[in-house]
């Protein structure tokens, strides 16, 4: 639940209190309304010429003239004979816009030059014929009008360049928008809420033992740690973590984006910094909770840039000092989540700002279980041993991802109108989280499903033979998202990868374009997504792992993804090298898949039989087709239902040409 902050409703006066808000609102109504009247008194004012001038007095056009010594013109009002005239076109020519006779003012302006008099162009007898105003008055509304804008215009660049903490009072331009969750008030979440991530529990429960007793720190000579940086995949439960350390404790939290930093004004981004910084003091001890901080703390450059990505060091700059000013063990925390650790800055990766790293894995198949049981309590679903079973079939999965399947396992129920939600639906909702929706109005000729259906057997054959491979669990060519079909494996969760085991992972993936090259006698582009993995894995072996022989026990390997290395560590010999291996190995892995399709030919068609005349293919139907795998399968495996949909990695067919 979120709440406002209490100090926001202080910390923005009141229009009553601030002058500067109240004075700028005068100046703006009092330019608006005089320049309204200025404007309105002198729709039709013209200039016109001596000659013009005196022969309207000749001809009795005028009513009253009025010089202006200070600013050295004439206004000139029109009688009713000179209003007609006027718009007449007798007066002037060319366009222009009527005079009402009831329009008040002048009508007419005469300019006089520095060497030009009134008395010269009129002669003294008709000073007496007219009156004349020889004041010394001027255009003060006019003068005025204009004043009042200048005025106004110097006093918003004022605020803006020079006061922008009142700005922020008046206006809230540069106010920060961390949102401030009080667990006393408010439904806090607690580690008793969050399932699985046992390990990364335990190592922040001292966070909390900081925040509630500090001094069993200090007084053995200690110091708190002044933040904790949460790094892991998207969808771990990093921010729910941080969420259930403000509860556990029970302090403020202070949560605030990377880019809530950022403004379109420079200096934005600072001013906010401080300003939740100042927040924190009064409310200590309190935790500040910055997400997706590679936003507002990446790497620095070495070059002057002007512009958007100088306000942003500028603003990391502020972070930095902010993190490290703090008196010491006075109770402020700050923690903070990145999915992207390596392009953060090392100033702000030291100790003494990030005194923690705290590292988050995708769970493992008792914290999936975990996870899935306080998902499933809002399900109503009468399937027994349901989080076991769907724990064993998400291999891979977050704990968003898991959140989701559950959600969607519901909306599948609901929309078949059943009262409860079924297996069937929640395999449908793990189809959907891998592969997105099924696209039952797409158009696929007979054709191409049948080269479809050969390519996803391809994979189910080979994988049947293959010891190393990941075992099959289903194949269908029922499109869904971009993959027109794909076959699904249960990934074994293991930290080490042998090299028989990649090898056997390839030659799997180029099942099926060795099975459009043993049915077809042609390939299509349908095995772009599976070459692409094949090729990674490859190199990977070549350059990372050191599993060719070649090249030898040499690891080129580069964490920094972002950047670009100008040089390679490796002579363009190596290079060469490094290619001709990582071809070699591709084509052995190609062959080896072929050899075993042309062995298992008959095989194949009745798989590929089989998927187009049910579009799904389960465990089940391969053994009854193939025979028992020739390879043990472990107790585990007897567990898992048919119609499993666990994959880390889907093999896509695109038929597209590329």
């Amino acid at each position: 639940m979120e709440v406002k902050d209490s100090t926001r409703s202080q910390s923005t006066p009141s229009l009553t209190r601030n002058p500067i808000a109240i004075g700028l609102i005068l100046a703006l109504l009092i330019a608006v309304f005089s320049s309204l009247y200025y404007g309105i008194s002198n729709t039709s004012t013209r200039e016109i010429s001596a000659e013009t001038f005196k022969s309207c007095l000749n001809r009795g056009l005028i009513k009253q003239y009025t010089h202006f010594k200070n600013q050295d013109y004439v206004g000139i009002t029109l009688n009713k004979r000179g209003v007609l005239a006027y718009n007449a076109g007798e007066i002037l020519s060319g366009p222009r816009s009527h005079i009402n006779p009831t329009d008040q003012g002048n009508h007419l302006i005469l300019k006089l030059s520095y060497t030009e008099q009134l008395d010269k162009i009129l002669g003294s007898r008709y000073n007496r014929s007219y009156r004349v105003d020889t004041s010394q008055s001027s255009d003060l509304l006019a003068w005025l009008s204009s004043g009042l804008y200048i005025l106004f215009m110097i006093s918003m660049l004022w605020l803006l360049f020079r006061g922008t903490q009142r700005m922020d009072q008046s206006f809230g331009i540069v106010k920060s928008k961390a949102t401030l969750f009080n667990p006393k008030k408010d439904s806090k979440v607690t580690f008793k809420d969050i399932a699985g991530m046992d390990e990364v529990k335990e190592s922040v429960k001292e966070i909390v033992s900081f925040l509630k007793n500090p001094d069993s720190i200090t007084k053995l000579g200690g110091r708190v740690p002044q933040g904790a940086l949460l790094i892991g995949p998207p969808g771990t439960g990093k921010t729910l973590l941080a969420k259930a350390i403000a509860g556990e404790a029970d302090v403020p939290f202070f949560y605030a984006s990377g880019t809530s930093f950022s403004g379109m004004f420079v200096g934005v981004g600072t001013e906010r910094v401080e300003q939740l910084f100042r927040r924190a003091e009064d409310k200590k001890p309190c935790i500040i909770f910055i997400d997706e901080i590679d936003a507002v703390g990446r790497k620095r450059s070495s070059s002057t840039v002007v512009g958007g990505s100088f306000d942003t060091e500028n603003t990391l700059n502020t972070l930095l000092i902010e993190m490290d000013g703090f008196a010491p063990n006075q109770g402020i925390i700050v923690l903070a989540a990145t999915n992207r650790p390596e392009i953060l800055d090392k100033a702000l990766m030291r100790p003494g700002r990030f005194d923690r790293k705290i590292l988050f894995n995708l769970p493992t198949i008792k914290e999936r279980e975990a996870i899935f049981k306080v998902h499933l309590k809002k399900i109503k679903s009468s399937v027994r041993g349901l989080p076991k079973t769907l724990s064993k079939q998400t291999p891979g999965f977050s704990g968003a991802e898991i959140a989701n399947v559950c959600n969607e396992g519901a909306i599948t129920a609901a929309n078949k109108n059943k009262s409860e939600v079924e297996m069937s639906d929640f395999q449908e909702a793990i189809d959907r989280v891998i592969a997105g929706l099924e696209k039952k109005s797409m158009i696929i000729s007979r054709e191409e499903k049948g080269i479809i259906a050969h390519h996803e057997a391809g994979h189910g054959v080979a994988s049947w033979f293959l010891e190393n491979a990941h075992p099959l669990v289903k194949v269908t060519i029922v499109p869904r998202g971009i993959a027109l079909g794909y076959a699904q494996f249960l990934p074994k969760e293991q930290s080490l990868h042998q090299k028989e085991q990649l090898m056997d992972e390839m030659c799997s993936l180029l099942g099926g374009r060795a099975a459009e090259q043993i049915i077809f006698k042609r390939i299509s582009t349908g095995a772009q997504n599976d070459l692409e993995q094949v090729t990674r894995m490859a190199y990977n072996m070549v350059n990372v792992y050191g599993m060719s022989t070649n090249v030898g026990n040499l690891s080129f390997y580069h964490p920094k993804e972002d950047q670009v290395a100008l040089t390679k560590p490796y002579s363009e010999h190596t290079a060469q090298m490094i290619d001709e291996e990582v071809r070699r190995i591709v084509n052995d892995a190609y062959k080896r898949a072929l050899g075993i399709l042309r062995k298992w030919k008959k095989e194949l068609k009745l798989v590929a039989k089989e998927l187009l005349k049910n579009e799904v293919v389960y465990e089940k139907d391969l053994e009854r087709i193939l025979g028992k795998r020739p390879f043990g399968q472990k107790k585990e495996r007897a567990e898992v239902i048919q119609g499993d949909v666990t994959t880390s990695s889907e093999a896509k067919f695109d038929i597209t040409p590329r």
